[in-house]
Order: C-alpha cells, then sequence, then structure tokens
C-alpha cells in the first residue's frame, strides 16, 4: 500500500469508524423516526439502499409544516442480469406491499424498488435475500452489479462470461458480516434467518479494508461484435477473444466512467476505458484483484469528485497504471490482441438460442414496469413468469429477455404481452427501443430536471417527423439523465441530453451506438419544449450531408459542433 497520509474526506472517516460498514444502522433502524442520520445514509449505500425524498411533495409539505416525505429505494444484485421467474414474481410484490408499486430495471441489469419506507427496510432486504439475491454491493465504494452479455446463446462462449461473471462476484464482493447481521440474522437472537446471500468469513475485509475504495467500482464483460453493456464505459472492462470458438483469453480496458461536475469542468469529465493489457481466462480473476488494489491504494481519499479510478488512470497514464497492475499481480502481462468492438445486438425480438429453443427480448421503455388504464406490464409479467417459469435476463438497456420458449408457444407469449396493452418489440419504433433514461425526478436527490418521465414525449414527437425523413430505420441512440452524473451512459451516445438546469439540457452529439467514441457539447442550456425541434434539425442535416453508410454518431463527429450547428439551422423541417 501506498505510505503517503492523505488528507481524508467526510465520507472516508465515515467508512474507516463504521466497523466494516455497521454503523449506528442497527440503533436508527429501532428508533421511531421515519429517516436515518447522515453518517448511517453513507453507510447503507453498500448495503443496496439509498434515502430518497419525493421532490414533488415537498412544496405542499413545507406549506403545511411538515419535513420531507422520506422513502429508501432498495437496488439487487443481480450478475450478468440473469433472474429466475420465481424471483422476478417475489419482486413484483415486493413492489406492491412494501414500495410505491413500480419498480425499475437499471442500466446495469439489476432491479430497483422505490418507495420504501424506513420501517419496511429491513423487511424488503430480509425477503431478497430469502429468495437467494442480495442487496450487498449493489451500491457504495466497491464492485458494483457486473455487467455481461444477458444473451442466452448455446454457443459454448456466452457461458463461459457467465461463469466468469459469477466468479468475480463472489471474488470481489465485501466480506462483513455487517450486513448478515442487520438484514439476515433474527435482529433478537442472533440466529440466521435463512440460507440466502452466502456466509461472511470474518470481520476484517481482506481485499477492500476498513476503507473500502475510494469511489464506486464498475465492471463489465462483452464480445467484440456484441458490446451490449457498453464495455468502454466500465472501470474495468474484459473483452473476450475468441479463436476457433473458443475464448483464448481478454482484453482488459480500464479507466471508463461517466460521471461529471459542470461548475468542475476541468477537473471532472466522462472518460472511456483505455486498452491496457490481454490475460487468460485463468488470470481475469486475479487481475480483477490487482486492478482493484491499485485504485485502493492510490486513488484519490481526498476528493470524491476526483475519486474514480479514471482520474487515476489519466494521471498516471495507462502504461504506469499498467505497471503497477502487474506488480500487485506478480507477473507481467502481454498486450492486447487486435480485437476491439465491432458490434452491438441489443437482443430484443425473437432470437434463436442454438438448442432448439428461442428466447424473446421485450422493449420495455426506460425499465419502468406498472400497471395503469392502458398498459398493464405487471400483470403481464406475473403472467408470462407464471406461464413459462423461466430464466429471465436483463439487458444493459433497461429491458427484459425470456429465454427457453418452445417454438410452439412463441404466440402464447406474445399474445401474453398484446393481451395487456403491452407494445411488442416488432411494433417499437427505433428510435424508442434504442433510448434510455435514469430515473432523475422525483426521487433523485442529484436531478436538475426530468428524465424517465419526460423522454418518451419526446419520444413520441420524434417518431412521425424521423418518419418523414426515412430515418425511422435508422439506429442511433438517444439518452438522457436528469444530472451530469451520467447513470444512463449519454457521453458515448450518439445524441444526448443532460440535465443542466430547470427544464433546461446540456445538448450532446457525436457518440454512437458502438460506445467506444465520446460525443460532445453541441449546445447548451437548451429548454425542453424545443428540443424535438433541435433533434430534427440535426438528423435532417444528417440526412442530407452523410456519406455513405455513415452513422449519425459519425456524421456529427466529421462535421463538427459549428458546421453542425449551421447545417441544422438551415435544414427544412418535414
Amino acid at each position: 500500500m501506498s505510505t503517503d497520509t492523505p488528507k481524508l474526506s467526510k465520507v472516508e472517516k465515515i467508512k474507516e469508524e463504521s466497523q466494516f460498514l455497521a454503523g449506528t444502522i442497527g440503533p436508527e433502524m429501532a428508533a421511531d423516526t421515519d429517516h436515518f442520520g447522515d453518517a448511517d445514509i453513507q453507510l447503507l449505500k453498500f448495503h443496496g439502499t439509498y434515502q430518497q425524498d419525493n421532490r414533488d411533495q415537498r412544496a405542499e409539505l413545507k406549506k403545511t409544516g411538515g419535513g420531507k416525505a422520506y422513502s429508501m429505494m432498495v437496488r439487487c444484485r443481480i450478475p450478468g442480469g440473469r433472474i429466475t421467474s420465481s424471483q422476478m414474481l417475489a419482486h413484483l410484490d415486493m413492489c406492491d406491499e412494501l414500495g410505491d408499486s413500480t419498480m425499475k430495471i437499471t442500466t446495469r441489469q439489476t432491479i430497483q424498488l422505490h418507495g420504501v419506507l424506513k420501517s419496511d427496510l429491513r423487511k424488503t432486504i430480509n425477503r431478497i435475500n430469502e429468495i437467494g439475491l442480495s442487496t450487498l454491493a449493489a451500491c457504495g465504494d466497491v464492485n458494483r452489479n457486473i455487467m455481461c452479455c444477458p444473451a442466452k446463446i448455446n454457443d459454448g462462449i456466452r457461458e463461459q462470461l457467465n461463469q466468469l461473471t459469477d466468479e468475480l462476484t463472489i471474488a470481489l464482493a465485501p466480506q462483513t458480516p455487517a450486513y448478515h447481521e442487520l438484514w439476515v440474522e433474527d435482529p433478537e437472537t442472533g440466529e440466521k434467518t435463512l440460507e440466502g446471500g452466502g456466509e461472511p468469513t470474518g470481520v476484517v475485509e481482506p481485499l477492500y479494508g476498513p476503507r473500502y475504495l475510494p469511489r464506486k467500482f464498475k465492471m463489465g464483460i462483452a464480445l467484440p461484435e456484441d458490446n451490449c453493456i457498453d464495455i468502454y464505459t466500465q472501470d474495468v472492462g474484459f473483452l473476450a477473444v475468441v479463436r476457433d470458438g473458443k475464448i483464448i483469453g481478454f482484453n482488459v480496458l480500464a479507466g471508463g466512467g461517466m460521471g461529471t461536475t459542470p461548475a468542475l469542468k476541468e477537473k471532472t469529465y466522462p472518460a472511456l476505458a483505455k486498452r491496457m493489457a490481454f490475460c487468460t481466462p485463468d488470470q481475469a480473476v486475479e487481475v480483477a484483484k490487482a486492478i482493484l488494489k491499485v485504485q485502493r491504494d492510490y486513488g484519490n481519499r481526498e476528493d470524491r469528485k476526483i475519486a474514480r479510478m479514471k482520474y487515476l488512470v489519466d494521471k498516471w497514464g495507462i502504461d504506469k497504471f499498467r505497471r503497477a497492475v502487474e506488480e500487485y499481480l506478480g507477473t507481467p502481462l502481454k498486450d492486447c490482441t487486435e480485437d476491439d468492438v465491432t458490434g452491438f445486438d441489443d437482443h430484443m425480438g425473437w432470437q434463436d438460442q442454438l438448442d432448439g429453443k428461442w428466447s424473446y427480448g421485450l422493449n420495455i421503455e426506460n425499465g419502468r414496469l406498472y400497471d395503469n388504464e392502458k398498459v398493464q406490464l405487471k400483470a403481464a409479467m406475473r403472467a408470462a413468469c407464471k406461464e413459462f417459469n423461466t430464466e429471465l435476463r436483463m439487458t444493459g438497456h433497461q429491458s427484459i429477455i425470456f429465454t427457453d420458449i418452445d417454438p410452439a408457444d412463441k404466440d402464447k407469449l406474445t399474445k401474453i404481452f398484446s393481451d395487456h396493452g403491452v407494445r411488442l418489440t416488432e411494433d417499437t419504433s427505433t428510435v424508442r427501443r434504442w433510448s434510455m433514461a435514469c430515473v432523475a425526478l422525483p426521487t433523485c436527490g442529484l436531478a436538475i430536471t426530468e428524465s424517465e418521465r419526460y423522454l418518451p414525449s419526446l419520444i413520441d414527437g420524434l417518431e412521425a417527423p424521423l418518419a418523414k425523413l426515412g430515418l425511422d430505420k435508422d439506429r442511433f441512440t438517444i439518452r438522457m439523465t436528469g444530472c451530469p452524473n451520467g447513470c444512463a451512459r449519454p457521453y458515448n451516445a450518439d445524441l444526448a441530453f443532460v440535465g443542466k438546469a430547470k427544464e433546461k439540457y446540456t445538448f450532446y452529439a457525436g457518440g454512437g451506438w458502438l460506445g467506444n467514441r465520446l460525443a460532445y457539447v453541441y449546445k447548451d442550456l437548451v429548454p425542453a419544449d424545443t428540443l424535438v425541434d433541435e433533434i430534427v434539425g440535426v438528423c435532417s442535416a444528417y440526412k442530407s450531408h452523410r456519406n455513405e453508410g455513415e452513422s449519425l454518431g459519425e456524421f456529427c463527429t466529421r462535421v463538427g459542433r459549428d458546421e453542425l450547428e449551421s447545417l441544422a439551422a438551415a435544414a427544412p423541417r418535414p
């Protein structure tokens, strides 16, 4: 470890003094209050939950002299997004019984429950463990949910990716007993109440130490022809190198991350991961540990705004960073092979599993499952899970794949969706299918603008103009976030909108669906009610001036910001 003694940030001190994440969470849960104190709010993240308040209710509560409408968001850890039908049904029950009656599929292939009251928090996390899942390390300054290609294609390759995902999840999981003591064991007797969630191995964290990591840490595993988990946005990425139908190793990428702080634009920025080295399959877990240890020991613990590993990689350069990783690993690594990302399959619609069965990817707009008078998404999920009792897989675009469907049952599955008013993937416009948004208002404390609640109406306004331009079949990504933290990975999208001020967004252009190029700021402080016209202008310019085979993001990059603005202003609107 580094011998330097850093000036620790407030959160670092909270972690160090927490007795391995226990803090005073137990006594606070027993207290007759509707919210937790500041220190425990930080520690609860490691346990998979954030304290929030409904910002839609703030003004009304203030008028009546009340406080904030507090609740908890609870996030699962679901490696690679793989979940059983019974586990999905249990989540649907919990969102009705303990949450706000909706649930969210996240951009990291997992599930969030919203609106859980403090008094129901232990019951919720206990039930999640009871069904064989966990919330430990779904949030916090640790390795979070590991993303992996969700496709169930029996080609002998994707199963190896899933196996590595599971091995890494176990190897990099926190070992503190506090999680089990708080959520799994009986609070009065200390006896274990269930078998789910694994067993703690001791008080001392052999990998993380008492301060854990300086900041959140994200990993993803992908194939060159199928970068469906946005590998370049990860702190660490393992890109499979395949020869003659077998994985011979991985090109290891390091230093990606999306979040930024506008007020500190020279200091904070989004970054794509850099190609570091090649490792063999049997080296992968130890390489991941070595990278994590370098970030643990040399990442910034004074200023959380520049504590992500991307800043360390940029400060040192990838060569110095690689040498540090090799030192921790105890052996040199080979250089990356020529393999790089070349494609992106969202796995929507019907796909052949190559084993006589099929999978069906259902597009879930912005990942929100709900029921109303027009659409009954939750009811459709219940019916499909009960009918087929199959494995489900959540995608990095917030959607769901139903696996192992017999060819004779294909119409039965889609009829369930149609009977519940759910739009089938094949009836979803291309622009809607390739869009995604973060939660934002009303529950995210960082949100400046709307995102999830606004993007659908923006897409509504785009569909007809794009069809008139003849671009309704063109694939490009549109992503929206309520703040610059970038939870929907906006900074490498073809077009993106990041909340900057009330009802105003920063408009980014020039990324791409392949995920290996950053977008640039096209316009700042764009009013929400002008976004559709701004997008149509860019798309019209693209239609008139693109090169053959050029994508929207490539076009925006080629012409640059100034010319794009001129072309868009002059472009006819359909």
